[in-house]
């Protein structure tokens, strides 16, 4: 079992820029993302934007998956092709990026609503966003992972949703995917201990239905066991005493959408 690998702060400055990469990507996704669009035009302009800053699309080739985006739309959850479908207005579509820069990785999230989407959906993307806010407020040194899972799980059953529990947060940095694995539920006061040096991927995973899953025979799609829709937020957080040191940000996507608006 391979342990966990702590950053230095300079090193966690460089997961930064990576983090930031990212943030700044789903953002030219979030200027041409609306109906009409295919997957596959957000995956090339993504491709483009990361290759433009000197850095890779870490998703590209990482055992095999074939695209720099991982694109879900509405009942698909996590590690959707992309690929000819065509974006619908009423859509949920979540796109998962990450990059390396400079050799760190960065990894985020972003549930994008397309037009006028249902009041279910609406409900799911604030619940789903408020349950990672709520996640990473325990990513603080002395906490342990089950508080993060906790303050998901929580706040996602309380508002009638079901927690994905086969799919799970994890160590960000040197890797993609390192130790230690962040469940979006758990017991408070459960599970390995936070550490300032930890680097941490939280990202809740949440349905509007059932909390089951099905597996797609091409290895890697993921959707609901019964059809309804799924939403996805993810931040790269790293460990500090008092208060989480967020690496990603949501602000340049929310400035785009709002400009749209």
């Amino acid at each position: 079992m391979s342990k966990i690998r702590y950053k230095t702060d300079d090193e966690i400055e460089l997961i930064r820029e990576s983090a930031m990469l990212v943030s700044l990507t789903l953002a030219e996704v979030a200027k041409v993302i609306a109906p009409g669009i295919t997957t596959l035009q957000l995956d090339k302009l993504a491709y483009e934007f990361i290759s433009d800053h000197q850095a890779i699309p870490a998703f590209l080739n990482y055992n095999g998956f074939p695209y720099s985006l991982c694109i879900s739309p509405n009942e698909q959850v996590v590690h959707g092709f992309p690929g000819d479908h065509v974006i619908r207005e009423g859509d949920l579509i979540s796109v998962d990026c990450g990059v390396i820069k400079n050799g760190f990785f960065g990894d985020s999230a972003f549930t994008f609503s397309i037009g006028e989407v249902s009041a279910e959906k609406q409900k799911l993307v604030r619940v789903t966003k408020e349950c990672l806010d709520l996640a990473v407020s325990k990513a603080t040194a002395g906490m342990r992972v089950g508080d993060v899972g906790f303050a998901c799980q929580q706040h996602a059953e309380v508002n009638g949703f079901g927690v994905v529990r086969e799919l799970v947060g994890h160590g960000v940095g040197f890797e993609l995917h390192e130790k230690p694995e962040v469940a979006n539920y758990g017991k408070r006061g459960s599970g390995i201990k936070l550490e300032e040096g930890m680097v941490i991927a939280i990202e809740p995973m949440i349905n509007a239905g059932v909390a089951g899953v099905k597996f797609w025979q091409d290895g890697w799609t993921v959707t609901t066991k019964d059809n309804k829709p799924s939403a996805h937020f993810e931040h790269t957080v790293a460990v500090r005493k008092g208060k989480p040191d967020v690496l990603s940000s949501f602000s340049p996507i929310e400035e785009v959408l709002q400009q749209k608006k």
